[in-house]
């Protein structure tokens, strides 16, 4: 069973958030400065959700570990 795009989409959006906030603490907490922290997070966010979105959409394409019915 393959993967909707836009389901990739949602869980890319959902983990950057999640991601980009990590980023933003731990450069905030490095550097001490919070526009330092905001510029890394703001550039990461993009480069990063591009990746992951085509990270994702490769492994929907491997069959690798999937199974045709639920394990039980």
């Amino acid at each position: 069973m393959f993967e909707k795009s836009y389901r990739t989409a949602l869980k890319t959006t959902s983990w950057r958030v999640i991601a980009t906030t990590d980023t933003f603490v731990i450069s905030w907490y490095i550097t001490g400065k919070l526009t330092w922290a905001g510029a890394i997070a703001g550039i990461e966010v993009f480069t990063k959700m591009f990746l992951y979105y085509g990270h994702e959409r490769v492994w929907n394409r491997v069959s690798f570990g999937r199974t045709a019915k639920a394990d039980t």
